[in-house]
């Protein structure tokens, strides 16, 4: 969905696109919630203000942190839907595996997102990821390693790679900070 400059992107359409992009239905949500549809239909038409607490098992069903939905500063007048600054990017995780990531896409209503990544020297995903998706992702600085379907890539500054649904890990084995930009496609934060 495309939103006009006058109708920038809100919690409530954010809130939708992940839910759609889990393929989780208006009902199934309503009910893992126990809250209505109508209630929900609300919330994601901005009708209706959810509470922290309704923020928390929203995040927590969507498997989102709770910061994504609204740990972000609003944009200037003009830039909103736009332009999203250095400072009011959203954070997205909460670092435990020595990833920071920044959401750089204004919001999350488009058929994919954008996302600084940065990861901490001798840091590493403490799991194989799998999701449905297709990534691409270009190394700014740093050295990463990346295996992907059980291959392993050492990827340096100027490179890129793809994921397309496999399952992968990264590991940041070096003395340095490595930092990327990932495009995610459907959205997935």
């Amino acid at each position: 969905m495309i939103h006009p400059p006058d109708q920038p992107a809100s919690l409530g359409a954010d809130l939708r696109a992940l839910r759609k992009a889990r393929g989780v239905t208006l009902a199934e949500l309503a009910s893992d919630l126990n809250r209505s549809v109508g209630w929900l239909s609300q919330v994601e038409r901005d009708l209706s203000e959810p509470s922290i607490t309704d923020l928390r098992h929203i995040a927590a069903r969507l498997d989102v942190s709770v910061s994504m939905l609204f740990g972000h500063a609003p944009a200037p007048a003009g830039e909103a839907g736009y332009v999203v600054r250095q400072e009011s990017r959203r954070p997205i995780g909460s670092n435990e595996a020595g990833l920071v990531e920044e959401l750089l896409s204004p919001d999350l209503t488009d058929d994919f997102e954008m996302v600084h990544s940065t990861f901490e020297p001798h840091s590493r995903i403490g799991e194989v990821v799998q999701r449905p998706t297709q990534e691409v992702a270009y190394l700014l600085s740093g050295k990463l390693d990346l295996i992907i379907s059980g291959r392993k890539f050492t990827i340096r500054p100027g490179d890129s790679f793809r994921i397309r649904g496999e399952p992968f890990e990264w590991i940041n084995p070096y003395d340095e900070t490595a930092c990327a930009i990932w495009v995610i496609a459907p959205p997935v934060y």
